[in-house]
Formats: C-alpha cells, structure tokens, sequence
C-alpha cells in the first residue's frame, strides 16, 4: 500500500488539515470559534468538534506511542536515518490514537513538537526515544548596568564572586560577543521584547522616565504577545521602563520630568502597563530605581499610594527626589522582585500551560545600595557589593526553577542591558571607588567593571553595549561552550519563536534573527551586521571582524562625544583590536565604503535583511 504522500509499505490516515489562525497564530485542526481565520483554522482555545482529525505520526520508521495532554507528550519513538526522508520533514503525519476529548487540545502541541526534534536532532540519527518531551518554559533575565567585566566567568581577574552567573555559563552557552542594541536602557528594552531596533520609533536618543508615556505602540508584538499566542502563560517582574499611561489628575501634567510628581492619581487604573502588552501578570516599577515614582506597580494599579518624600541623595547611593510609598525600601526592592519572581515560578510550574517569565532588574544600575547582608563582601564598596547581590537574586531564580522539577525543560537566557557606568582610571587618578565609595569609577589594579573594552555606559564603544550573555538550556545546548559570533539581543525574540514554531509576520521582530543555528552549534555566524547605538544617538555598524563608527566620538559619556554622521567615520578591527586604540578608517576605505553602504541599506529599510547563510 502507499500512503497518502504516496510512499510505499506505509498505512496511515489522511493528514489533517493544519494551519496557523491569524489572530491567535497558534497550529490546528478543524473549525474555529471566535478567530479570524483563513480556511478551517482553529483556535485551541475554541476546539469543539468532537469529529476532528486528531493527531498520528508517520509509520515509515517511527511509532507513536502514546502522549497526553498538560503539556507533556511522551513519545517511544525511532529516529531513522533515510537520506530522503528524516524527522527534519515539516510534512510528518502523526497516528490517530485516541478520540477522547482532552486529545483535541493537544494538537498544536504535537506538531509543535515534533518540528522542535528537527530543530535539535541530527538527520542521520538512530536514537530511541522513551521520553517525555514538552514546550520549555522560558526565563529571561535581564541586569540593569552590569558590564562584562563584572562577571568572572567573563573577566577570570574580578575579585566580585559571582557563583551563579559562572554557573549559568557553565552550564550553556556564553556569547562572548553579545550586545545590547543600545549602550542605554530604555531603547534597549524595546529592541529585547519587540526584536526591533529602538532608533526605528520616535526615540532616537536618551531614555524615558518614571511618568514616561508608553513607547510600545498598541498592536506591536512583544515576545510575551507570540508567546502568550503560541499557549504560554506570561509574567513580568521586574523594571519596566518603557513608559506607561498613568492616571493623572489633569491633562497638563508633565510626564517628562524624571523626579518630583507631575500631578499622578496614585488611586486610579493604569491604562498601559505591561499586562496591555502581551503579559498575563506585573510586579515592578515603572522605571530605573534612580526614578520617581518610588511606589510598586502590580498589574494596572500602584500597589500603595505613597505618604513619603524621598529626598534627593548623591552617588554611590543616588536617587532623585519624588513620592515613596512606605513599603518601598530602596535597599529592599532587588529582595522584593526575588521573591516576586520564586513565586511565580512555583505558582506558573503547577499550571498546565508552559510559562514565560521576564525578569528585569533594578540592579547594579544605580543607586548602588546593596542589601546590609552583602555589604563589605567584596572588598569594593557598594558597586562591587551589589554586583555580588545581583548574582545570588541569579541564584535565587535558578533556585526556583530546581525546585519546580522542571530545569531540565526551562530555557534561561542572562543578559544586560548595556554595560557598567563605572568608569576605568587608566591616568593617575589619585582615589576611586575603592578609596572613595563617592567616586563612580575604578582603578584597573581593582577592577574593571567593562573588561578590557573601551568606554563606557552610554558610549559607542564596546563598553556601552558588548554585555554578559549567557544561555542555559539541559538537553539542548552544549554545557559550557563559548560562541564568539556577534550577536544581538533583538534576536531573542527570534529565537523564542523558532522554539515554539510561531511564524512571525514582515512586521513583527524585523530586526530579529534566531540563534538557534548558533546554540545547537550548525552555523558560527549570525549572518547579517548587528546595529550599536549609542545614547546621544551615534551609530557603529559591525559585521565580523570591522566595525564602523559612524561619527567622530563616543556619541556617551567619554571625550571627545562627537556628533552622529560627522565625519571623518572611524574603523576597527576588533579582532585584532578588541580595545579600539588604532582607527584604521584611513587603511581601509574600501571596508568603510562596504560598511557605510550596509548600515544605510538596514537604517533605510523596514528590517533588517535575512541571514546570507
């Protein structure tokens, strides 16, 4: 007999009709309620024809076993090794097996499943499978300020302990050549969750502030919205700072201002936050720790009105002035968010859906106040105590997951979202932080917050935006291997996508590129240019081993700051000059020319062009 592709000595049933509904976008079979939809798609949320197809695997060389729905398929299955033929085909059918109810719902799951085998799974495998397999919850957190040179898994000579952090490392994969896509963090936040590059919006320079409207546009896709979308519950703990529309008591409030209080009803519902924006729950503040509001955000509500005044305090412990809720502890807050987010986990791994949690920090960006507990840890003062305080919150989440029983099916990602603002005396500053807990910078024999790189936060240089980049995932990605492919942390958004299967739209992620190739160790290159943007709005371009300025100064922090676009542009080669001292623009002007013309081409364009390889 031949089956329905037509091959022979296989008998199976027709396959069923699967296609993506384009308002949910998850995978189905049968009828629809409440989508839109093209042909006979169907929602998993509206699933009741009891005379659906339900789901059958291919018999050419695999079995089904068996499976069940909460997520969990497990398989007993044969992988084969037919060079026309392998679990890396889209088109594999599945056995019917069952016509209970609770399988109707599980065939997006199925299909997703098996296209994520093909994902990992060499072509030519001959393994047996006895395993249950399921979507991976997926961990993303993400340090306010923490250079590479703050992890010692990065830079071996920090005297900081970070156990947790060279754990993770340890345990996946590490992106030597990660970067934010902006040495700031608001822009950055918006390039993490939307796969878009920020200087594409409105702002093309600087931050928001606490009162701040909302950057995220309505409709635009996040990597919570694909994810909630593809069966994902989704949560967020953390800071936003991505603006937010806060009930204010008259239209004339200035939201600009990043301390004092504009005039916001503390009482009143919070239009845009978080939850409008792809997550199913909230818990953090609006904006960095140095920022009035000083009051916790739960969900669409402050969760206290505030009764205090904070005063304005100066570096190392640095806030503005503003209203504080009672509850909100400077010194506190990194605890709070901890045990936000160990709950979450416990909560989220006891449903039956898959979870996403986001996990922003408030820490190491400024005030650097470590909790009493981690003080004179280090021997650095309040920067080098909080970094130590950041890697045990790490921990504390790694934890957690442990404690759920499901770390073997989590996918954590640790990054930052730009690089340390502690500066690096290289002249003969006669104290640093070391010597003075005032002085916001070290002296290299202490520490070097940024490595080896030049600059800092804010700045165009490697410091500004080369960052920890850290990915774990038991089963999937080599333990401790280093990827030195520059990357980007737009593509996150790509990669979670690739996980799950979810097809996303010419609008949705359009600066985004998946890793997946890198993390199972297929490719070595991203294929495409990454984008460096600075705060004052400078950009570089990097593609390999060049790098072009495209202006005359760091566009931050550090003399001379030049100006966007003036030239001349300068080149290095970061491969043989990972410090950027020689600018050899004048050398290469073909490299320039080429570098120029690309950086045009993606500045110019709606997206950045897909991956050559």
């Amino acid at each position: 007999m031949k089956d329905t592709q037509g091959r022979a000595g296989v008998t199976s049933p027709a396959r069923p009709f699967f296609r993506r509904c384009v308002s949910c976008r998850r995978l189905s079979g049968g009828r629809c309620r409440g989508c839109i939809v093209e042909g006979e798609n169907v929602c998993p949320g509206g699933l009741a024809d009891p005379g659906m197809q339900l789901p059958y695997v291919d018999a050419m060389r695999g079995t089904l076993i068996r499976f069940s729905y909460r997520r969990e398929v497990t398989w007993d299955v044969v992988m084969f090794g037919s060079p026309d033929y392998s679990v890396r085909n889209q088109q594999m059918s599945l056995h019917r097996i069952s016509s209970s109810p609770c399988f109707r719902r599980a065939t997006s799951t199925v299909i997703f499943l098996c296209t994520t085998l093909s994902v990992f799974l060499p072509a030519q495998s001959h393994q047996v499978f006895g395993q249950t397999v399921r979507l991976p919850n997926i961990v993303l957190i993400l340090a306010d300020d923490m250079g590479s040179g703050d992890v010692q898994a990065l830079n071996p000579l920090s005297k900081i302990p970070t156990p947790n952090l060279n754990s993770l490392a340890n345990d996946g994969m590490t992106f030597t050549d990660g970067h934010s896509p902006s040495a700031v963090c608001t822009p950055t936040r918006y390039g993490l969750l939307t796969g878009r590059y920020c200087w594409r919006t409105e702002l093309k320079r600087g931050v928001l502030g606490g009162y701040s409207k909302p950057l995220l546009q309505p409709g635009r896709s996040t990597i919570a919205s694909m994810l909630n979308a593809s069966g994902y519950t989704t949560g967020a703990v953390g800071k936003w700072h991505l603006g937010m529309d806060l009930p204010l008591k008259s239209d004339k409030a200035d939201t600009s201002r990043w301390d004092g209080d504009p005039g916001i009803d503390f009482s009143g519902v919070i239009k845009d936050s978080p939850i409008h924006h792809g997550f199913d729950s909230y818990f953090g503040v609006t904006a960095s720790l140095d920022m009035a509001p000083y009051v916790y955000v739960k969900n669409d509500r402050f969760t206290m009105e505030p009764s205090i005044q904070q005063q304005a305090v100066s570096f190392p412990h640095f806030v503005r002035q503003g209203p504080r809720a009672a509850d909100f502890v400077i010194a506190d807050v990194l605890d709070r968010l901890t045990t936000e987010a160990v709950n979450y986990i416990a909560g989220a791994s006891k449903k039956d859906a898959p979870y996403f949690l986001y996990m922003p920090l408030t820490g190491p960006h400024k005030p650097a106040q470590p909790h009493k507990r981690f003080r004179g840890k280090t021997g650095l003062k309040e920067y080098g105590d909080f970094v130590a305080q950041v890697d045990w919150t790490v921990g504390q989440v790694l934890k957690a997951i442990d404690a759920s029983g499901e770390a073997d099916n989590t996918l954590v990602f640790y990054a930052s979202d730009n690089g340390s603002y502690m500066y690096r005396y290289d002249d003969d500053q006669p104290k640093d932080h070391v010597d003075d807990v005032t002085v916001q910078g070290f002296r290299p024999e202490n520490h070097q917050a940024n490595g080896t790189f030049r600059g800092t936060k804010a700045d165009i240089w490697e410091a500004g935006h080369r960052v920890p980049f850290f990915v774990r995932w038991p089963g999937h990605i080599k333990p401790g291997t280093k990827n030195s492919a520059t990357v980007c942390l737009t593509d996150i958004y790509a990669t979670c996508a690739a996980v799950v299967r979810a097809n996303l739209s010419d609008s949705e992620a359009e600066d985004s590129i998946s890793l997946l190739p890198l993390l199972r160790g297929t490719t070595t290159d991203r294929g495409v240019p990454v984008i460096n943007h600075s705060a004052a709005g400078m950009f570089a371009i990097r593609d390999g081993r060049w790098k072009l300025v495209a202006g005359n100064g760091s566009g931050g922090r550090q003399a001379p700051k030049g100006k966007p676009f003036q030239k001349p542009f300068q080149l290095f080669d970061l491969r043989a000059d990972p410090g950027e001292v020689h600018d050899i623009a004048g050398q290469h002007p073909d490299v320039v020319a080429r570098l120029a013309e690309s950086l045009y081409v993606i500045r110019n364009g709606n997206r950045t062009p897909r991956p050559r390889n």
